[in-house]
């Protein structure tokens, strides 16, 4: 190719550049025009169309029939507006410094924050980031929709720029004080003085201010009568420090404000049903949806709430609790029902007055973090039993140091040893699980948690739901003894868990969303896990149930207690008496109540049997009484046969045999069920002995002595031994010789010699049966039986009964009598005629 073609590219190629660029600078200022007409076209809305708009898009919270509303955003909503002169210097002066900086310096939108915000977007391919000013919250709060759309942000982005020309910096800041949310129904700086500290806007202290410019952002989550006023606190000191940041205030005035103690007024009761629920649903609303769609997007929200179970929560709670408050010292209590199968929330009850200052009613405890006691204690059984132990495992209840950092003897409670007593300071010997878990006793449990791993109950707990546990590196075995810090809400969930056999779901407290037109935008769907083995779960059922196990720590007839009904129940109450809890459920409901103090003072040193069961109770009794009586299913038990003596309940040794209770001899395949014993060899240990803990259907441990806690268990148990006065035996003294009382050929001889085959009767007659027998041993009674109903029993000889075949169910022409007779000796045999009736219809 010549140089002569090159220029002539070059100078092609020029040219073609020249063209498209002028093509793409002629659309760039096309668009420009037509985005500047656009602009150009659009008007500031009337400002004081606010409140209808905003009212006619409020948010309502009903109850699960969509009936009862339990909360309308705006409906009640409390605005003053009041002029910029009125407003004070420290409440505009906070507000800037955590909101907008640079308020006095911009023209209503800052163009690096736009950037940084368009970028957010584009790299999250959404609308979420505005990086808004002060001017374009008051056009988006008070002007525009809250739809997220590239549309709507350009609006307001210009109509940001024409409401800096229209208004001043300070009729613009007095807009957006006189707009903002300030939790609940509070809007206005002027009604959130009032509100939160009875006091003009013009009146706020330094401190005040900033704890009100701290809300706007997240009012329910901020809220202080909610349950972050932590969160409150550091947004309170964030403000103040960007306020000496920016030269709003002096060092000096920094220190005093921040040291301020400020006390806010109680809140106020305005309209609203199912306070704490409603502001639990709210803040998940928020989280989800945002701030400015709950409070201006006309959403209809429908709860799980039956507001019939919450308004007898509520009263219950209220009634009790001042019962409490004067018995126990115990000024609080909540409540939480769960639908065992769905996970809805079916009442929640956070304290016994949501407006009462004096307890810090506002304070939400079915979400407080709290001790569970012995309530947790279920988990850590679950495990055992899903490990391989059982039911009937013995373990032995006596004063037992389990630190290995102290001595076996050393029974000290002082850290680092770990001495725990039960709650009755009474130390029953050798118990089963089931006796354990019904009465609650605690060393026992702390060697089920040991047994079962720390580790893994931990897991199980928080596959069942308990989100507030660490990891296993902060406890030890104290965890079994309510170590950690749980939820209402949650332990309630958990517990649903068993009562649906092991399938867990998520607690939830909405069944549909809807906006303004009518959409959808959420709807309850089942999203169930197992968590747990069928079994274990209807295990644990059985033993929280059993009324027998548990009656020598709660009596007869306790509030744990509901005759001809199947409810399962946990109490717990911590060693320090600060929380009562119990814990309980039928096949379809799941129900937990708590009662203590909110500042976390010690009650009087009862048991939650006393202090918080009866509440529970008294709910509990309408719910069973309306419910469907349902049952519980039953556990399928292992074959007692395959399992070591300490498994089934045997804890004198370790070999087992079994014998003929009569005769004292080893049983046969022909001795009665009823007569088998089974002994065991005199060897008493704990059960580290015979088991290895994380194997305990396998062999015997080779060397029990390695396990570090042996030596601690086995202490106590020799102690025990020897006050006990048994002695130990030996496998010489299992017996050689075999049952010689029940063989085949000793069971009873006998025939029937009336009625016979050939004979008939009437209906209404009268049937003597006699019989004739012989054997090795005398006759002690004999059962007569037609169509295989008993019809009556003859203890004496000649053992011979009359009956009428009228009396008979089931009577026919053709019937089979039959005669089961015994022998002294528990032999039996039986022996079957016919006989005829003539007559019937």
């Amino acid at each position: 190719m010549t140089p002569r073609y090159f220029r002539l590219r070059i100078r092609f190629l020029r040219h073609r550049r020249r063209e498209v660029f002028l093509a793409v600078a002629s659309f760039v200022f096309i668009g420009i025009g037509f985005a500047s007409l656009w602009a150009a076209s659009l008007r500031l809305p009337d400002l004081k169309a606010f409140d209808e708009r905003r009212i006619e898009q409020s948010t309502k919270i009903y109850d699960r029939t969509g009936e009862v509303l339990l909360f309308d955003l705006y409906g009640n909503a409390q605005r003053t507006v009041l002029p910029i002169a009125e407003l004070s210097r420290d409440i505009k002066n906070a507000t800037v410094a955590i909101e907008d900086a640079e308020f006095y310096q911009h023209r209503g939108i800052k163009i690096t924050s736009i950037i940084r915000a368009v970028i957010a977007n584009l790299t999250s391919f959404g609308f979420s980031q505005g990086g808004s000013t002060i001017t374009q919250q008051v056009v988006k709060n008070s002007l525009l929709t809250n739809e997220k759309t590239i549309t709507r942000k350009f609006k307001e982005w210009v109509l940001a720029l024409k409401l800096e020309r229209v208004l001043s910096k300070e009729e613009i800041l007095a807009m957006y004080l006189n707009e903002s949310p300030y939790g609940g129904n509070v809007y206005g700086i002027e009604e959130a003085g009032e509100r939160y500290f009875a006091k003009h806007a013009a009146d706020l202290s330094l401190a005040e201010s900033a704890y009100l410019a701290a809300l706007p952002q997240a009012p329910t989550y901020y809220s202080p009568y909610g349950n972050h006023k932590d969160a409150l606190e550091e947004r309170k000191n964030l403000v103040l420090q960007k306020m000496l940041e920016y030269g709003f205030i002096s060092q000096d005035e920094f220190e005093s404000a921040a040291k301020e103690e400020v006390t806010f007024v109680p809140a106020q009761d305005r309209g609203i049903r199912a306070p704490h629920f409603v502001f639990y649903v709210r803040e998940y609303l928020e989280n989800k949806y945002g701030k400015e769609a709950v409070e201006g997007g006309g959403l209809k929200v429908t709860t799980t709430i039956d507001y019939d179970l919450q308004a007898k929560a509520e009263e219950v709670v209220a009634r009790f609790a001042v019962e409490n408050e004067k018995k126990f010292n115990a000024s609080n209590a909540g409540m939480v029902a769960i639908d065992t199968r769905t996970g809805q929330i079916l009442t929640m009850v956070g304290s016994r007055d949501y407006f009462d200052t004096s307890i810090d009613g506002n304070y939400n405890i079915a979400l407080a973090h709290r001790q569970p006691g012995s309530s947790f204690k279920p988990f850590v059984y679950a495990e055992a039993i899903q490990k391989g132990y059982t039911p009937d495992t013995i373990v032995f209840d006596l004063k037992t140091q389990f630190s290995t950092a102290c001595r076996p003897d050393d029974l000290s409670k002082e850290p680092p040893c770990f001495s725990p007593d039960n709650y009755d300071n009474v130390f029953r010997g050798p118990v089963s699980f089931r006796e354990a878990l019904a009465q609650s006793l605690n060393i026992p449990s702390v060697k089920v948690l040991y047994l079962a791993g720390i580790s893994e109950s931990l897991r199980l707990a928080k596959d069942m739901g308990i989100t507030t546990l660490g990891d296993a590196a902060r406890y030890g075995l104290t965890l079994v003894l309510g170590g950690g810090e749980v939820t209402l809400l949650d332990m309630t969930g958990a517990y649903a868990t068993f009562a649906n056999e092991g399938i867990r779901n998520t607690p939830v407290g909405i069944l549909k969303i809807e906006d303004s037109n009518g959409g959808v935008l959420e709807e309850y769907q089942n999203h169930s896990e197992r968590v747990l083995p069928e079994n274990t779960a209807r295990t644990i059922s059985d033993l929280l149930s059993d009324n027998g196990a548990r009656t020598p720590a709660f009596g007869e007839s306790s509030y744990l207690y509901f005759p001809g009904h199947d409810v399962a129940a946990k109490t717990g109450t911590t060693n320090n008496y600060r929380d009562a809890w119990i814990l309980g459920y039928t096949p379809s409901i799941a129900v937990g109540a708590w009662a203590g103090n909110n500042d976390n003072s010690p009650m009087e040193k009862k048991v939650a049997g006393f202090i918080v069961a009866p509440m529970w109770n008294a709910f509990m009794q309408d719910v069973v009484a309306t419910a469907p009586n349902e049952v519980f299913t039953k556990p399928e038990y292992d074959d007692p046969t395959t399992l070591k003596p300490i498994l089934k309940g045997l804890w004198q040794g370790g070999q087992e045999y079994t014998v003929d209770s009569l005769s004292g001899k080893l049983a046969t395949d022909y001795t009665p069920q009823e007569l088998r014993q089974t002994k065991v060899v005199g060897e008493v240990h704990d059960i580290l002995y015979y088991v290895d803990k994380d194997n305990p259907r396998g062999p015997l441990p080779a060397n029990p002595q390695n396990d570090p806690q042996f030596a601690y268990w086995e202490y106590p148990v020799q102690l025990w031994k020897s006050a006990q006065g048994i002695s130990a035996t030996n496998a010489q003294s299992i017996p050689t010789s075999y049952d010689d009382l029940h063989r085949p050929e000793y069971a009873p001889l006998i025939t029937i010699m009336s009625p016979t085959p050939t004979a008939s009767y009437r209906p209404d007659s009268r049937i003597t049966v006699q019989i004739a027998s012989q054997g090795k041993f005398a006759l002690t009674k004999v059962d007569y039986f037609v169509n295989g109903e008993l019809v009556g029993s003859s203890q004496k000889s000649p053992f011979s009964l009359s009956f009428s075949p009228n009396l008979v169910k089931n009577i026919a022409t053709a019937n089979t009598l039959r005669a089961v007779a015994h022998d002294a000796f528990s032999n039996s045999a039986a022996v079957d005629t016919v006989f005829h009736l003539r007559g019937l219809e």
